[in-house]
């Protein structure tokens, strides 16, 4: 009975993470221009989605079994991981509020979680602007500009080759970070921030798993240093982009400059408005 549900529930997984990485267009970053903060635009209104319950993905585990198989084999990993609390990324959307009112903009701050999948795509498709359509905001907020903090994964990946882990388990972090024109539905700013890191030391501790409990506080961390990066008053319009390490895209380097190890991905997500 296990191994059915287990069957069941990587199946369900893995097919919402390959049509989520694969579906629709790819958006290129976009650097925050070096005069952003200097030219006048109107409010700017700040949002960000749920955090989602941090869990473990098995990439290259693609077979049916092969999925059941790492599912019971990271049993207790999962059982931890899914304990990991989140709370560190709650007072993000304020910090990067604060940050841009000590850059001059005027700012509104959107209380409740937005939904971005749960919002009407656009008709028009084309790099460079969003998919979504993000009207609804603009028109309850009085905003002219969205800042979108859009999470995406969060928690522990090991890699498979079918039914052999191919490495340790890595903390996991994903979310795409961007803003929208509201009144063109231009991105002015698209940011997609993709960090793993490994534990220091050995890694197969359970039932508590320090090492890797204290990589994903560490990820953590950097994740909200790498979205507030363009934002730092003395060095705004920095390309953070050209430190972070993004799934696909060849060589990563971390905020700290420290190279982060690849992971392979069948395509990338960069959905605009996603």
């Amino acid at each position: 009975m296990y191994l059915v549900s287990s069957i069941r529930a990587w199946l369900l997984l893995g097919l919402v993470a390959l049509l989520a990485a694969c579906a629709g267009p790819q958006q290129s970053f976009v650097n925050l221009p070096k005069d952003y903060f200097t030219t006048g635009q109107g409010t700017i209104g700040v949002a960000m989605t749920a955090v989602p319950k941090p869990d473990t993905f098995f990439p290259g585990a693609d077979c049916l079994l092969c999925l059941a198989t790492a599912s019971m084999v990271n049993r207790s990993l999962t059982d931890t991981v899914q304990k990991w609390p989140t709370n560190d990324l709650d007072s993000l959307k304020e910090e990067v509020a604060a940050m841009l009112r000590a850059q001059g903009q005027t700012v509104v701050v959107i209380a409740d979680p937005v939904k971005v999948d749960d919002l009407p795509k656009r008709t028009t498709v084309e790099d460079g602007f969003s998919q979504k359509d993000f009207s609804s905001i603009k028109t309850s907020a009085k905003v002219d500009r969205l800042l979108v903090i859009d999470h995406r994964r969060l928690g522990a990946v090991r890699n498979y080759s079918a039914y052999i882990p191919t490495g340790a388990p890595r903390a996991t972090f994903e979310a795409n970070a961007y803003i929208v024109d509201l009144a063109t539905h231009k991105l002015q700013w698209y940011e997609m921030v993709r960090l793993d890191r490994s534990a220091t030391g050995t890694w197969d501790e359970p039932p508590k798993y320090p090492g890797l409990t204290n990589a994903y506080f560490a990820t953590l961390e950097e994740a909200k240093d790498a979205i507030k990066k363009p934002f730092v008053n003395e060095a705004p319009g920095f390309p953070s982009h050209g430190l972070l390490f993004a799934a696909g895209h060849g060589s990563g380097w971390s905020a700290h400059g420290a190279p982060l190890a690849l992971r392979p991905a069948p395509c990338v997500e960069r959905h605009a408005g996603r």
